[in-house]
């Protein structure tokens, strides 16, 4: 069980006994699986994120709940604000948090809460007017020249006091409100971290702690973590002897790369602080998102020391109360920086994401090649229809095929296609599959045009010969080592209420004569597959 699975199931069972940890969602492993459980049982995020602003009327949400219905979105990601539930210091008002878990509750929609305390993409824009405004007693961070920024320096106790005893008083909010009902699944501590525009912080707190010794647990961690260490991390390390003692220069040296490593650990420090704190109330899974940074491009250029992949091993040690550390994405390497995310095992969440036309191809392959715990577009309620509609359906046979895709003795597979890559090949079952985009067959309208709209799908085997197939605009081939492969049958049909409907046989022109299996480009399917060999 990954280490920090452990520690939070030791938190949960720690916890006050008016908790029943049976009922919580909880994170639990099952055949080297993470699912996230709700009222026992696997749940799939099918999740939209708001705009950050959106949540802050309930009013203008109003107009949000049908959007959310219309697009079939499970779960909501909403920001609660710092300033907003202690507009004065403690005196908290959740009357706003109560208004959405209560909404929510009547669209039978659940809710992942963002806390947007000290920092939101790396400032701090939503710390209450009376911390804004008194900077000597929460003070700032300062640049490499000295100038204070919109950010709250993590080394300051006062900073961190505050905003701990905010999030407490939410989460204890939560376990008053929503304990039985379940309503509220995770919580995401902070958003997007990170220091700006130097590598890290100047203040003279931070001086002191950068000319003093790294912390012991952080030199512990990655001596007992040597072998599957990150390699960036472990390049830095090596450069100065792989130092077991010494201050930060000493052991890391004094680059932007080394002083990334020093804000990251204070600022996972920080942040394991308030989510501990949490948790004591009420604990709930909770997770820390990242703003990816791009190729070439140095910390402080982007926000420097939130969890990066290259980060990882700095927050887990610093930072053992959060379970998840997961990317939000703005950039094409959609498929890279998942891999770097579960390259050391650690369970994938997707909560952030750039609502794209064809957004839903990703969540289909997210699900089927990475078992992602959840897929969130960002301000689902101002995308637009072509986007809208293409998550819908997306969601729509995902959410027929999620008793298969959640069956951890299940294996499955995923597929995500674009003209750039129009085919790719699996193994899965015995079998050699090829899965090509639709529109490379050239059949179907739009097949001449110059891009294509992303492909995608979710394979699950769900006997020795079968297999679901549930995507959209895909065409799979099949092959044995063995032998020739062929089409038993196709089947299409639908799940209704976790009962399979079936619908046509498609073992003529639909499937080429038994050629291949073909969802067509624009439509979303779910589809039986039965292979046999000869």
């Amino acid at each position: 069980m990954n280490k920090m699975f452990r520690i939070l199931a030791t938190a949960v069972l720690l916890t006050a006994p008016l908790i029943s940890v049976a009922t919580l969602p909880q994170l639990r492993e099952s055949n080297g699986h993470t699912q996230l459980l709700v009222d026992e049982k696997p749940f799939l995020i099918l999740g939209g994120e708001l705009g950050n602003s959106s949540a802050s009327s309930l009013a203008y949400m109003e107009n949000v709940w049908p959007k959310a219905r219309a697009m079939n979105i499970n779960t909501l990601l909403v920001p609660v604000y710092w300033e907003l539930i202690e507009p004065e210091e403690e005196q908290f008002d959740f009357a706003l948090v109560q208004g959405l878990i209560e909404r929510a509750r009547q669209e039978n929609i659940k809710l992942v809460l963002l806390w947007f305390g000290s920092w939101k993409n790396s400032m701090s824009a939503y710390v209450p007017y009376w911390v804004k405004r008194d900077s000597k007693r929460f003070p700032r961070a300062l640049s490499a020249e000295g100038v204070p920024q919109e950010i709250l320096t993590p080394f300051s106790p006062a900073n961190l006091a505050a905003d701990r005893k905010a999030f407490s008083a939410l989460m204890q909010f939560l376990e008053k409100i929503d304990r039985r009902e379940n309503t509220v699944l995770m919580v995401q501590v902070e958003n997007e971290i990170g220091m700006l525009p130097s590598a890290r912080d100047h203040h003279p707190l931070a001086n002191d702690a950068f000319n003093g010794p790294v912390p012991e647990a952080l030199l512990s961690y990655m001596q007992a973590n040597r072998e599957f260490l990150e390699p960036e991390l472990k390049v830095l390390w090596q450069r100065n002897g792989e130092r077991t003692a010494g201050d930060w220069g000493q052991v890391f040296g004094t680059d932007k790369a080394a002083e990334e490593i020093f804000i990251a650990w204070h600022f996972a420090r920080y942040t394991d602080a308030i989510a501990a704190a949490g948790k004591e109330a009420y604990p709930l899974p909770m997770f820390v998102n990242a703003a990816l940074n791009r190729p070439g491009v140095e910390p402080g250029d982007y926000p420097s020391g939130g969890p990066l992949p290259h980060l990882m091993d700095v927050w887990k040690a610093g930072a053992p109360s959060i379970d998840l550390l997961v990317p939000d994405f703005y950039n094409p390497r959609f498929q890279y920086w998942n891999d770097r995310y579960t390259r050391q095992g650690d369970p994938l969440l997707i909560p952030e994401i750039r609502f794209e036309p064809d957004v839903g191809a990703k969540a289909l392959y997210a699900f089927g090649h990475y078992n992602t715990l959840g897929f969130s577009p960002f301000s689902v309620e101002t995308g637009s229809d072509a986007a809208m509609h293409n998550l819908a359906r997306s969601y729509d046979v995902l959410a027929q095929a999620q008793a298969a895709i959640t069956d951890t003795s299940l294996s499955r597979a995923g597929v995500w296609l674009s003209r750039e890559t129009p085919e790719i090949q699996f193994e899965l079952g015995g079998y050699h599959f090829t899965a090509r985009h639709e529109l490379s067959l050239g059949w179907s309208p739009g097949a001449d045009a110059e891009t294509w709209p992303e492909a995608g799908a979710t394979i699950v085997q769900t006997g020795d010969e079968e297999f679901l197939v549930a995507g959209t605009s895909v065409v799979l081939t099949f092959d044995h080592p063995e032998g020739r492969a062929g089409i038993d049958t196709i089947r299409e049909g639908h799940f209704e209420d976790g009962e399979w409907r079936a619908g046509r046989v498609l073992n003529g022109d639909q499937s080429h004569q038994g050629r291949h299996l073909r969802i067509a480009h624009g439509n979303w399917e779910v589809q039986l597959l039965k292979l046999y060999r000869y």
